[in-house]
């Protein structure tokens, strides 16, 4: 019988090939990705690897399993060392600072991302909280394997494409993607269902922070 997530990946199939086919992600491979853009997309991503690390915490209060509260705990500090580095190295190159960070206001889509991940902890279960999570471990794993064959030509775009291709990332993809099988594995059917959901539904807000950095989202465009 096939897992849950493989069942959550098909689900969500047209999503992900819309996300590995974006403009952002092309433009970023080949170098032409204009700079302010990737720097939009670090402003924004900053507001959600925040809230993505404070979930794993609250998260992890509601889990017995010691493994999976480990994880859950570590990844609130951080996916892993090497993409917290990473972040800081962009925002001194392109000199994001503080004051920059905390007056930029939190697009559209970043809002509602952050939103539906809260929802799925208040609101839905343990099981469906983790599997919000999910996407934004596996398809940016899947993005940094395709494209680390070629890379890109601007470094900070190479740097992007490596943390998420590294051995460290995989590894904590892989344990994710096995806490969610596990969970659905104990599910009865609708929670099940309520899992598949919210994992479709991260990758639909997956896209579109793609499509939101691109076009620069504002409130009233």
């Amino acid at each position: 019988m096939p897992t849950i997530t493989t069942k959550m990946r098909a689900a969500a199939d047209n999503l992900w090939n819309q996300s590995f086919n974006h403009p952002f992600i092309k433009h970023l491979a080949d170098g032409t990705l204009p700079m302010d853009t990737f720097r939009y997309y670090l402003k924004q991503d900053n507001y959600y690897l925040n809230n993505f690390s404070i979930l794993h915490q609250k998260i992890a209060n509601h889990v017995n399993d010691p493994s999976t509260k480990q994880f859950l705990i570590a990844g609130a500090k951080g996916l892993n060392d090497g993409e917290a580095e990473i972040r800081d190295d962009f925002f001194s190159k392109l000199a994001i600072t503080a004051n920059e960070m905390q007056t930029t206001p939190i697009a559209p889509n970043a809002y509602s991302y952050v939103a539906h991940m809260y929802h799925e902890l208040n609101e839905g279960t343990v099981a469906s909280a983790c599997t919000a999570l999910l996407p934004c471990y596996w398809l940016y794993n899947e993005i940094g394997k395709q494209l680390i064959a070629n890379g890109s030509p601007v470094e900070l775009y190479q740097q992007f494409i490596e943390t998420y291709d590294s051995p460290e990332f995989t590894d904590a993809t892989n344990q994710m993607i096995n806490i969610v099988d596990a969970l659905g594995e104990q599910a009865e059917a609708d929670e099940r269902r309520q899992m598949i959901t919210a994992f479709v539904r991260s990758s639909y807000y997956e896209l579109n922070f793609w499509e939101m950095a691109y076009v620069h989202e504002e409130w009233n465009n």
